[in-house]
């Protein structure tokens, strides 16, 4: 079952269960999958499904630290609440050896050798994580093994 399906059916199932929280949650990820593909008049594919889920991840932890510098922890744990459900939806995360394996492998298969390298590497690394490991971390982990 695609991504898509087992939000809608998980939909279903909160609004039989009377989960309100989950539903809006759910809601939420339906409704920023529908959005973009009216934008792009496409039909998205299972990647895609994925990637807008990880972008409302990222737009989540965002909120959260802007929201605590604020000193509105209510506000900051309604995002983190949310977290926990979209989370469900997104494939296991890389561990720290999986993903230093993954870029030792990149790496191999680039023939990187400096920092000036950086992008081809992280674009492999990308592609073959697939929604599976942060970016940001990756691409730290990039640089300090190509030397900055």
């Amino acid at each position: 079952m695609s991504t898509k399906q087992q939000l809608t059916e998980d939909m279903k199932a909160a609004m039989r269960g009377g989960d309100k929280h989950k539903l809006g949650v759910v809601r939420l990820m339906l409704a920023a999958v529908k959005q973009r593909e009216v934008d792009e008049r496409v039909e998205l594919d299972e990647a895609q499904v994925l990637a807008v889920l990880e972008k409302m991840l990222k737009q989540r932890k965002d909120s959260i630290s802007q929201y605590v510098a604020a000193g509105r922890e209510d506000l900051a744990e309604v995002e983190r609440a949310e977290i926990t459900v979209i989370e469900t939806y997104l494939p296991s995360k890389l561990s720290d050896a999986e993903l230093d394996a993954l870029i030792e492998a990149a790496i191999a298969e680039t023939g990187a050798s400096s920092a000036r390298d950086m992008g081809k590497v992280v674009g492999v690394v990308k592609a073959k994580a697939a929604g599976r490991a942060d970016m940001g971390v990756a691409s730290a982990r990039i640089k300090a093994r190509l030397g900055s």
